[in-house]
């Protein structure tokens, strides 16, 4: 214990000193990030290319007093920047949240009185006194040590707290190292005991600073698919403005008619401009977070969601990610007798043995006794949990407990002294094994006969401690817990157990082709026999980090395409692996529950924190989090990217082709100086009913049942392939000609130009909705596929054919859209026209000229 006289010699800084240092060096936190506020999201979103023409088609009708048509497209453009604006509004905070958890109330010693401050306050040379269950509020130098055991978990990944010895206040820090260590670090949690430390490093110097620094380094990456279409985007944005800019003078020059001209131009440069390819992305990435919210994982940047159904490569933590992140005893070793040159005994499997048998009730208790009576430890949970299954005799199951041996840098093991009836004392010990032989006064025999058993029971992962009792007679107590005869009871063997659904996981990953990688900051031997449980391909294989750091970025990168386990990792190695993955192409996943995870998990492709165990850093710096920590749902999500991929490129198809039509009866008419065919408004019209529904509808599209036995897609290669192309514009020329067709008919047969307009726009309203019927199986013709279910569908062709029909009957919106009234017949016409347009793709389809 740590007495009051040692404390009343402490005196700490002063407060004048505390408050100089404080404007020295700045408030023990980490700085944050400049907030992305409403207005500067909305500039980001509106500076894209495709908006900025919407807005200028907007602007120039309101300048031309067309009220109406520019309502229209400025509605079209609050409605894309709202649901950007409502998804980019979640940035990231994992800086914030660093903050949060790196700044608890200390408890210090200033001018000899102890007092309660923030612990942003604190200042390097401030006495900090720490006790079970405080945040250790900065990093620093143990002076003063009772029984302190450390959970440094969030930033080593190592699961068990460690046992901490004192050091000198003139010793330099190091890098967290798990037992025996005289060093605590800001952010861990203290599991038992006291302290008292000097604060040596504060802020942005701590090891939770610098990963606070790291994740201010790392940007947010746009996925593959984003920075794909948003180059294609670009590209045709920009031949669409030039386009648009021709035709605005030519057709002024050539026939003296400048509103018709700037007419044309918009309606020709919209309708080249393909934006719908980002609003595909919204709606199929906003779907496909929604439908796999209802299996438990939150997506907090949507364009994760695609992306992971690219994944090729999962590197995953061990503890609370594999692991449940609390012990249980696995194995225990019974001793029967104790020879002079060996230990006689037996192994005990627990989930094989009868354990309310009394040959191991001895063990069990006392190794209970030298507990906490209500621990924070988890060993001790799992020794609690244990000992309520025995059935103990009624004279022990009331002691009083009268003396405690706390742990040591000498001896690592914890000795409880309790009163018995009969006025002798028991004395129970548990701690490690070689201390634990030191109380029983093991020989040398002795010794390697438990050195051996302790091995046997580390190479099946497990976390080993002896147990020992003793009775004294005497009437008082000895000081030195050695004076006793102790007596060997035996071994304990404790585990993390792994996740039940985790091997199930692993082997789905491996069928749907995705390299699973497990980083931890755990021992070899441990790491390789949870890869074995799991079923991690080349689990005897492993990285350590000594190792690792003796590795150049070349033989890295070699490595890491055979190597499945990498142990002994610090933060800065993890992020490095994901580097090396990212280096070989792969499209990368960390998953990860701790402070030390969070710089990877902001660096891969996509960052998957646990909701349930998880740090409010990793959550932040993830991209999705499992709320309730099942590592199959992970598997879920793989399934949903793939779909939306599959799903994805049918949209793209059919943009591309709906697209061919709307730009040549823009640009054809100007050509051939005919009387225009389509205005801005009418493509606005297309755009805002027919094109973002369709996104849906193919989104709603049913998965491939053989979906996750295909290998991931390939990084580098293009959603537009070849295929995709081709598809798209034999599809969208087919339109053209069968529209085009039609108007020549109607002209020819001396109908209006109202009239023609009005059903050759029909015609091109029938003809999207076949090519939508066409475009939803590659591979089986309509007649089939109309009988999948899809209730999407439905509402589509629903809403187009009453919006058509009421533009083409309600004088107001006909007027709007220079329409004149059309027959019954002429409707007809207009629907087989559409059937005609899309029926060379069936018999293609039929003959199975294109594989799925």
């Amino acid at each position: 214990m740590i007495t009051v006289s040692e404390l009343n010699k402490i005196k700490g800084l002063s407060e004048k000193v505390a408050a100089n240092l404080l404007v020295k060096h700045g408030f023990n936190e980490l700085p944050g990030e400049k907030n992305r506020n409403f207005f500067k999201i909305a500039l980001e979103v509106i500076i894209d290319p495709m908006l900025l023409l919407l807005v200028s088609a907007g602007l120039i009708y309101l300048a031309l007093g067309d009220v109406h048509e520019a309502l229209v497209l400025l509605l079209f453009v609050f409605v894309v920047i709202s649901i950007t604006v409502y998804q980019e509004n979640k940035t990231e905070k994992a800086l914030e949240a660093l903050r949060s958890m790196s700044s608890p109330r200390a408890l210090v010693i200033r001018d000899g009185k102890q007092k309660k401050i923030a612990g942003r306050e604190l200042v390097v040379g401030d006495i900090v006194l720490l006790n079970e269950g405080d945040r250790v509020p900065a990093d620093g130098v143990l002076l003063n040590v009772n029984n302190l055991k450390i959970d440094e978990s969030l930033l080593t990944g190592e699961s068990m707290p460690v046992n901490k010895i004192v050091g000198q206040e003139n010793m330099d820090m190091e890098r967290p190292k798990g037992e025996e260590s005289a060093f605590v670090y800001s952010g861990s949690l203290v599991v038992d005991g006291q302290a008292i430390m000097i604060v040596k490093k504060v802020g942005l110097e701590t090891e939770m600073g610098k990963i606070g620094k790291l994740l201010g380094k790392i940007k947010n990456e746009k996925t593959p698919l984003q920075k794909e279409v948003g180059k294609i985007v670009k590209a045709i944005s920009a031949i669409g403005l030039s386009l648009c800019l021709l035709v605005v003078v030519s057709y002024s020059i050539t026939t003296g008619k400048v509103l018709d001209g700037f007419l044309a131009g918009l309606a020709l440069a919209m309708s080249i401009l393909p934006e719908e390819f980002p609003v595909i992305l919204t709606v199929f990435l906003s779907l496909g977070a929604w439908r796999i919210s209802k299996k438990k994982v939150l997506a907090r940047r949507i364009s994760a969601v695609e992306t992971l159904g690219s994944t090729s490569v999962m590197c995953v933590d061990k503890t609370g990610t594999i692991t449940q992140n609390k012990m249980t005893v696995k194995k225990l070793f019974l001793l029967n007798k104790l020879n002079n040159d060996s230990l006689d005994g037996e192994f005990y499997n627990i989930n094989s043995s009868d354990i309310k048998e009394k040959k191991f009730a001895g063990l069990i208790r006392a190794s209970f006794l030298a507990s906490k009576k209500e621990p924070f430890d988890p060993m001790e949970k799992a020794i609690g949990h244990l000992n309520n299954k025995i059935k103990h005799e009624e004279h022990l199951l009331e002691l009083e407990l009268v003396r405690e041996y706390p742990i040591s840098h000498k001896l690592l093991a914890l000795s409880n002294v309790y009163k018995l009836e009969n006025n002798s004392f028991l004395i129970t010990a548990k701690g490690a094994p070689e201390a634990i032989a030191n109380l029983c006064h093991f020989n040398k025999e002795q010794l390697k006969d438990l050195e051996k058993n302790i091995k046997l029971m580390a190479s099946q992962g497990l976390r080993v401690l002896a147990v020992a009792n003793a009775i004294f007679d005497g009437e008082k107590l000895s000081e030195d817990i050695h004076d006793y005869e102790f007596n060997f009871l035996g071994l304990m063997g404790f585990i993390d157990p792994i996740r039940p659904e985790v091997p199930v996981a692993v082997k789905q990953c491996y069928s749907a082709g995705i390299k699973t990688i497990m980083i931890t900051g755990d021992y070899p031997e441990t790491a390789m026999n949870i890869a074995k449980q799991i079923g991690l391909a080349n689990y005897k294989e492993t990285i350590t980090g000594d190792e690792f750091d003796r590795l150049s970025d070349a033989e890295l990168i070699e490595r890491i395409k055979k190597v499945n386990i990498f142990s002994r990792m610090i933060p800065e190695q993890k992020l490095r692996i994901i580097k090396a993955l990212k280096d070989n192409g792969e499209i990368v996943v960390m998953t990860g529950d701790g402070v030390n995870d969070a710089p990877a998990l902001k660096a891969a492709h996509i960052g998957i924190a646990m909701g349930e165990r998880g740090t409010d850093v990793a959550r932040e710096a993830a991209a999705l989090v499992l709320l309730d920590d099942n590592f199959s749902s992970m598997v879920d999500g793989v399934r949903v990217g793939r779909r939306i991929f599959r799903n994805m490129r049918k949209a793209m198809a059919y943009t591309i082709s709906i697209h061919i039509p709307i730009a040549g009866l823009s640009l054809i008419p100007v050509i051939f100086q005919w009387p225009l065919i389509l205005f801005p408004i009418h493509i606005v019209f297309m755009e805002l009913i027919i094109d973002p529904v369709c996104a849906m509808l193919f989104e709603a599209e049913t998965e491939d049942k053989k979906i996750m036995t295909f290998p991931p897609r390939d990084s580098k290669k293009s959603i537009f392939d070849k295929k995709l192309i081709i598809i798209g514009l034999l599809q969208g020329f087919a339109i053209l000609a069968v529209t085009l067709a039609m108007y020549r008919y109607l002209v020819n047969s001396g109908r209006t130009a109202d009239e023609v307009r009005a059903i050759t726009f029909s015609t091109l309203i029938f003809s999207n909705l076949m090519l939508i019927l066409t475009n939803r199986s590659w591979s089986t013709v309509i007649a089939k596929t109309i009988f999948q279910k899809n209730i999407v569908l439905w509402w589509i062709f629903s809403i187009a054919l009453i919006i058509l029909f009421t533009v083409l009957n309600i004088p107001f919106l006909s007027k709007l859209f220079s329409f004149a009234p059309i027959y019954t017949m002429d409707i007809l016409l207009a629907f087989a026209a559409g059937v005609v347009s899309i029926i060379w793709f069936e018999i293609v389809k039929y003959f199975k000229l294109f594989l799925k």
